[in-house]
């Protein structure tokens, strides 16, 4: 398993054929072009439902005619997502606050403008299992201890910053250093948004996801053989529970491809 937040994107091999690029992301950040995926791939893989390229194209819309808009109701929102976007904003020589979320909307456009195949993991709003589980993530999130402690998020950030530190590694040559501040940041956010729901929760959507995940390998399989790679960006804290999951090799589901849209767009 690598570094919890090790900047290098790893590949997990399915034993039926094919692999999966794990490429680690952090959310609302640019990337520059030397931490993208270089290797070739065929179809792209998103931890969101469909639903969430119309959110895409509509928080483009509402950039264009008021920049920096999202950043704000973000900022306001509160909790650690608004405490995240406050401090990862003031790291210095890191592209941060960008709505849509720019690397995994980079990496549609550029599926969508080579004809790939684009799945999208989360099950949709008709699933019976992931209306459960949703019903499940509420309950836990709601709980009056949870409700409690979040009075003193503040207080839970600061001490979760100051233990992420330790996981920080040296981003590649070339990228700014700031990169790996602007990871614990991203790190801290994510732990507190795990906390809120439980681990037995995450660890049951993890296996969903990883279901679906090799699911969607399989459908690549069909077309491009055991050489087959499905390129998956996800928030990079989560990488390694997600490889866990795919190690357990649960059994894999079936997800419907996505028909892209067959409009020209050019990769930002």
């Amino acid at each position: 398993m690598p570094a919890r937040l090790d900047w290098g994107d790893h590949v997990w091999k399915d034993p039926e054929g094919g692999c999966i690029l794990l490429h680690g992301v952090l959310p609302t950040i640019v990337y520059p072009r030397l931490m993208r995926p270089r290797v070739t791939w065929n179809g792209l893989a998103l931890f969101e439902s469909a639903e969430i390229v119309d959110l895409w194209v509509q928080e483009e819309k509402d950039e264009a005619e008021s920049p920096g808009v999202n950043l704000s109701h973000g900022m306001i929102s509160g909790g650690a997502f608004g405490i995240f976007l406050d401090e990862v904003t003031r790291v210095e020589e890191v592209t941060s606050g960008r709505f849509p979320d720019p690397e995994p909307r980079r990496l549609h456009r550029n599926a969508v403008r080579h004809d790939r195949p684009v799945f999208f993991i989360e099950p949709t709003a008709d699933d019976e299992e992931w209306n459960k589980h949703l019903t499940m993530e509420a309950k836990a999130a709601s709980h009056w201890r949870k409700l409690l402690g979040m009075v003193s998020i503040g207080g839970k950030w600061r001490k979760r910053v100051k233990k992420n530190i330790f996981d920080a590694q040296k981003p590649p040559k070339g990228v700014s250093s700031n990169f790996g501040s602007a990871a614990v940041l991203s790190a801290t956010w994510w732990d507190l948004s795990e906390w809120l729901v439980g681990p037995e929760v995450c660890h049951s959507r993890n296996q969903r996801f990883a279901a679906r995940l090799r699911g969607a390998l399989a459908s690549l399989r069909e077309d491009f053989g055991d050489e087959a790679v499905l390129l998956l960006p996800l928030y990079l804290p989560h990488r390694n529970s997600i490889l866990e999951a795919l190690e357990a090799l649960p059994k894999q589901e079936k997800v419907s491809l996505d028909s892209t849209s067959p409009e020209r767009l050019e990769e930002e």
